[in-house]
């Protein structure tokens, strides 16, 4: 099993360039899908999600033509949006059910197991019976991964899943999300750079609307071994650095400006070389070395 997204571009009518000739391939497992805050994830998924249609380009799910068939796909889809809005009088478990109806699951027994299942397995079950609109914000969101796998989906796609959820849920969540990947194509878009590393066998990385980089994550991190240096400096002397070397990122450290360095050749002048991770990989990219 397979998606294939092939030369796909979006312009919003202001103009704005949100896919740009994007090409994938993207196999059973999970995949990652990086980039800054409008890089064109949102619009990437919502058009796998068969919710807007591109200007050009293709996806096909296996043999399966999505925009040709969004009513087949939507049957073998799982989508959790990173705003996921609920009926705040439905109870959880009333709510899961009816959703399940809407997915095809018109057997009462069936659905029961179903529903059940899943509230057990977003640590939901206790809480069942209340309004979703007395539930936490971390509460909610565990309610939309259940709605997302009501119909056992071939296809998950889930976008910036963990907000709001605490680290012990984060990993309930994450442990899930391993599980499902054995048998299904999942697409994890998040912001946390380290959560691909641990999680996904492929990954890319989004920049105004095009592929800037794509591969497996430990693949990707032996790319930049030994050519990734840092230097603590003065604040004054930042912009020189950043005319001289290729910085790809700066950060404080005890209030002290600490900058990273690109470079094929060795670097002495007070560097250091560092060992290389999926966030040094991550901030190559997007600041365009």
């Amino acid at each position: 099993m397979k998606l294939t997204i092939n030369n796909l571009s979006k312009t919003y009518p202001n103009g704005v360039k949100a896919l740009q000739d994007v090409s994938l391939e993207i196999p059973k497992g999970m995949f990652g899908l990086l980039g800054p805050n409008g890089a064109g994830k949102s619009t990437l998924m919502r058009t796998i999600a068969t919710l807007q249609d591109a200007d050009q380009g293709t996806v096909f799910l296996d043999d399966l033509h999505v925009q040709n068939n969004k009513h087949l796909v939507r049957k073998v889809l799982g989508y959790l949006p990173q705003q996921f809005g609920v009926y705040p009088k439905m109870s959880a478990e009333i709510l899961l059910n009816h959703l399940a109806v809407l997915k095809g699951i018109t057997s009462k027994n069936e659905r029961k197991e179903i529903v059940t299942s899943l509230l057990h397995k977003t640590n939901l079950y206790e809480v069942r019976k209340q309004n979703l609109g007395g539930f936490s914000g971390g509460m909610k969101q565990r309610f939309g991964i259940a709605q997302a796998l009501l119909n056992n989906p071939k296809l998950l796609i889930v976008d910036e899943p963990t907000a709001g959820l605490d680290p012990k849920e984060r990993n309930r969540f994450y442990n899930l999300l391993s599980e499902i990947s054995e048998h299904t194509i999942v697409i994890f878009s998040t912001h946390i750079v380290d959560n691909v590393k641990e999680l996904c066998t492929n990954m890319a990385i989004i920049n105004k609307g095009k592929v800037v980089l794509k591969g497996k994550p430990l693949e990707l991190i032996d790319n930049l071994k030994g050519k990734i240096y840092q230097k603590s400096i003065e604040r004054t002397e930042l912009d020189n650095y950043k005319k001289e070397y290729t910085v790809i990122n700066d950060k404080l450290f005890l209030g002290k400006p600490i900058i990273q360095v690109y470079s094929d050749k060795p670097l002495n002048n007070g560097f250091t070389l560092i060992e290389a991770g999926l966030e040094e990989v991550y901030f190559s990219q997007i600041n365009n070395y």
